[in-house]
């Protein structure tokens, strides 16, 4: 049962009980129409978007793929993924149906009572591939994230059949496989980029042997210049993927610096960033960078990322082409699913994860 709005979650038992037990999510907070931000999801000042911060005149690159194959636009796929870490597509191979259905399933899933969403809970749901959360890691959190997501790792069409919500199945399923012909565009741009001229079966599966979707619910928020839709952190994958809806809210970090661009939501398009991955197998040549989203207080936004990522069995390093060329490597070996473990049981803090992989 929700608590009165003249007693609201002052105890963060009662909160997590709301929230996480209950399956109400930051959807069930918003809807209760707070008049304040529970105290659990203030931020420390550090971590708050600080408006000065904002380059507004700073874009990312914006590529168009209609001719992929043209010398200069593979040039500018290299550049964006070595000096900025993000660009957006347009003109690509997903039809702008496909992207138009996943947001509406999306839409859809988040619209479902509580109970429904919760089996599909870490406590309830039959497989760890088919997750339903909030924030990111709550327990390791000093302060949580204003943000719901489902998340559904990919083994194959019958797991997914089974154990995936029928709300949403079918579009994350065209929206992936779409997606895969763009995907392996990319990689073969970027490889090229690094003189590895062919990429077969081992090492397409180095680069995406496992994929994930999660479909990000980010609902109005009061108070949304206290707290973060997702706090400051770069990805693990490959690539990342990310389909976002009009309402915009994505920030990327410049360079080394503090300050912060805006990713404009484009109709149609598809930002695509670098990961951690991709930064080791390239010994630092393409970068993954920080990003957070902040939080709205007059809209709810969505957001549908596919993280493409090595199989968690793969070893990762600097790939043996560009050692043999004479480049000392700056990353060691590691363990796939070891280094995503340690993304995970901490929470978001930047580019510390990579730290991890570092010589």
């Amino acid at each position: 049962m929700a608590p009165t709005l003249a007693d609201p979650f002052n105890d963060s038992s009662a909160l997590l009980e709301f929230v996480i037990n209950q399956g109400n999510g930051v959807k069930g907070l918003s809807e209760l129409g707070l008049g304040a931000l529970p105290k659990q999801y203030i931020q420390p000042l550090e971590e708050r978007t600080c408006m000065t911060r904002i380059e507004p005149q700073e874009s990312i690159p914006i590529i168009d793929m209609s001719n992929w194959e043209d010398p200069e636009v593979a040039k500018s796929i290299c550049d964006a993924a070595s000096k900025w870490g993000f660009f957006q597509i347009i003109n690509h191979d997903v039809p702008i149906e496909v992207l138009e259905n996943v947001k509406d399933a999306t839409y859809r899933f988040f619209s479902l009572p509580a109970e429904v969403k919760n089996k599909y809970s870490k406590e309830h749901s039959s497989s760890n591939n088919v997750r339903f959360g909030t924030s990111f890691t709550p327990h390791a959190e000093k302060a949580l994230e204003w943000k719901d997501f489902l998340s559904l790792f990919y083994i194959s069409e019958e797991e997914a059949s089974a154990l995936w919500p029928s709300t949403c199945r079918e579009q994350v399923l065209d929206y992936m496989k779409e997606s895969k012909v763009v995907i392996k565009q990319l990689l073969q741009v970027l490889m090229k980029g690094l003189n590895v001229n062919v990429i077969d079966e081992t090492k397409e599966s180095l680069f995406m042997g496992s994929m994930r979707t999660n479909l990000n619910y980010y609902p109005k928020c009061p108070n949304p210049e206290l707290t973060v839709g997702v706090g400051r952190h770069s990805d693990v994958s490959t690539l990342t993927i990310l389909l976002q809806d009009e309402i915009g809210g994505l920030f990327v970090r410049k360079n080394e610096g503090d300050n912060w661009i805006h990713v404009p939501p484009i109709k149609g398009s598809l930002v695509i960033n670098v990961g951690d991955a991709l930064q080791i197998l390239s010994n630092g040549r393409y970068r993954s960078v920080e990003h957070r989203v902040v939080a709205n207080g007059s809209k709810n936004r969505i957001s549908v990322p596919i993280f493409v990522n090595p199989r968690p069995t793969n070893m990762i390093e600097p790939l043996p082409e560009l050692i043999a060329s004479g480049e000392k490597p700056i990353y060691k070996q590691i363990l796939y699913s070891d280094y995503v473990k340690h993304f995970f049981r901490k929470a978001h803090d930047g580019k510390k994860t990579v730290e991890f992989a570092e010589l």
